[in-house]
């Protein structure tokens, strides 16, 4: 698939690439070295960079490139929630206020929550990670939707939100504790631009969790089920606060297991969504086991020894 890379060269030196699918190289981005950068010019600018990317020679001893996640300098990851009547399902479950899920699920204004700085996003074959507190823990696939510091949409990406659904359950209030901490927010790198996918929602999401070599739990939904559309809960997003490094909005999940499946350490989390790419990653419990997001913040290496 073609879209923007984020990615680390052999010498620990971040650029911005345009991923050709088809001859599967990587083109520098003139003049752009982050995907902040990126961000902040508006989104013809963005395609024609993507223009002259392509044109341009690849980059040489590519197998030496190592993707990033898709976000970086002041860029942050938003997601929504109840968006798909599962989720409002799931909600009901495990809570004993189903009504406020019901409530937001039919209001005009979207749930909408803070999920991730850049530097604790992590990607492809990266681990996600359980909280050590939590009971009942589960993946969320969602479409995640790419936008610039003028609000448009630029791009599209695989993104697992993963939350504590015993906290959550506990009480509605705990949804930050439920929702953010180290090891719940995974991006798959490839950013599909927005012009190569007219119609964002005319696939499906699937998602696959192995345990000891077997399918755990298995599903999926069509993105039709979407009730929100993702140029709407960006316009919200939007609406209070500047963005002048961009965001990445999760757009809510129509999968949930029930109550009787919860993630655990050793799983493997896989995720496609029809057009935009895939996403998978090994699962670790506790804090401890994501420290080493601590030491990538200064240099990428410390990627290559997780």
């Amino acid at each position: 698939m073609d879209g923007f890379l984020r990615y680390y060269d052999r010498h620990d030196q971040q650029g911005l690439g345009w991923h050709d699918g088809q001859r599967r190289t990587v083109h520098a981005v003139p003049g752009v070295r982050s995907m902040a950068e990126l961000l902040r010019l508006p989104l013809d600018e963005a395609r024609t960079l993507a223009g002259e990317a392509a044109g341009s020679p690849p980059l040489t001893n590519t197998d030496a490139i190592t993707p990033l996640p898709p976000v970086d300098g002041d860029t942050e990851v938003w997601a929504a929630g109840v968006t798909y009547e599962r989720s409002r399902r799931a909600r009901g479950e495990e809570s004993d206020h189903a009504d406020i899920y019901d409530r937001v699920y039919t209001a005009r204004r979207p749930e909408l929550f803070f999920k991730a700085p850049a530097w604790r996003v992590v990607t492809e074959a990266e681990p996600v990670a359980v909280r050590s507190d939590s009971s009942l823990n589960v993946p969320e696939p969602e479409l995640a939707v790419v936008a610039n510091a003028h609000g448009q949409i630029v791009g599209y990406c695989v993104c697992d939100d993963v939350s504590s659904r015993a906290i959550e359950g506990e009480n509605a209030l705990y949804l930050p504790q439920a929702k953010v901490y180290a090891g719940s927010c995974s991006l798959s790198p490839l950013v599909r631009p927005s012009w190569e996918l007219p119609d964002p929602l005319a696939g499906e999401v699937t998602m696959r969790v192995l345990r000891r070599g077997r399918s755990a739990f298995e599903g999926r939904v069509r993105l039709r089920s979407l009730r929100r559309d993702p140029a709407d809960l960006v316009e919200h997003l939007f609406r209070s606060q500047p963005f002048p490094d961009g965001a990445v909005l999760a757009t809510g999940t129509g999968i949930v297991p029930d109550m009787d499946f919860t993630l655990a350490a050793g799983d493997t989390v896989d995720i496609a969504i029809t057009g935009v790419g895939t996403l998978t990653n090994p699962v670790v419990r506790g804090r401890e086991a994501m420290d080493w997001l601590v030491a990538a913040r200064e240099t990428p290496a410390a990627r290559r020894r997780n």
